[in-house]
């Protein structure tokens, strides 16, 4: 998980972290001051274990390698997710690291062919590992507040990258009411003309791990959700991240 690092949870406790590693800060111990990167963690890997498996994850029973490249501001720098991503290339044998997911991103200025976070994915696809990225939270047209094109970010642009998009169930079991979520980023592409992203996944009111006293958990209190003890052990939240 390449995001703003991971707060250790119930669901997701330290012994199932098989290595952190902080390129923001150089820190030890594991930490999310902004919340997102657990979120995105316990999506992939929660147990449920504070829910009695309500809220358990995608695979429950996997492992977390998680590199920490967003402050606590929820920000980052592009060359920090490139680190991030030549760490993976020089130890994915050594943590038998096999699929990352990149939850972040940035607007497209250059073609996949220069661009190094593009490139840095497509090293790490060559070596068999599977590169999930979020598509984007730019589909609307600030213009025209209609539903926009070509808002796909980097690096869910790189061609080998597994570029997602929201799906918004309207909160029900039948497919027949889904939809393509209003602020899912759309291709084709800028330069390339690329048709991503690739797939769509659930993504509206998506229940995952709470990292408490986060900037996330602290400014938006009323996305909390309680626990089975009752207290504040989830938070909700929406986006190609958590698709």
């Amino acid at each position: 998980i390449i995001d703003s690092g991971i707060a250790p949870h119930a669901d997701l406790p330290s012994g199932r972290i098989r290595v952190y590693r902080d390129f923001v800060a150089g820190g030890v111990a594991p930490v999310d001051k902004c919340g997102h990167g657990t979120h995105v963690a316990g999506i992939v890997a929660g147990s449920g274990a504070r829910s009695n498996g309500a809220y358990a994850g995608i695979a429950p029973d996997v492992d977390i390698v998680a590199l920490r490249v967003l402050g606590d501001d929820c920000s980052g720098n592009t060359s920090d997710v490139i680190d991030a991503l030549e760490w993976i290339a020089r130890y994915h044998a050594v943590y038998q690291i096999k699929v990352v997911n990149i939850s972040l991103g940035h607007a497209v200025f250059e073609s996949i062919f220069t661009d190094p976070l593009v490139q840095a994915v497509e090293r790490l696809s060559r070596k068999g590992i599977a590169v999930v990225t979020a598509a984007g939270n730019k589909g609307i047209n600030p213009l025209s507040g209609d539903p926009g094109y070509g808002g796909v970010g980097v690096p869910c642009n790189a061609p080998s990258a597994i570029c997602v998009g929201s799906l918004d169930t309207k909160g029900s079991l039948e497919s027949a009411d889904d939809a393509v979520s209003t602020s899912s980023s759309r291709g084709p592409s800028r330069f390339d003309l690329l048709a991503k992203p690739d797939l769509i996944a659930p993504g509206v009111n998506i229940v995952s791990l709470a990292a408490k006293g986060s900037r996330l958990f602290q400014e938006f209190p009323e996305l909390r959700l309680p626990g089975s003890n009752g207290r504040s052990e989830y938070f909700t939240l929406s986006g190609t991240s958590m698709a």
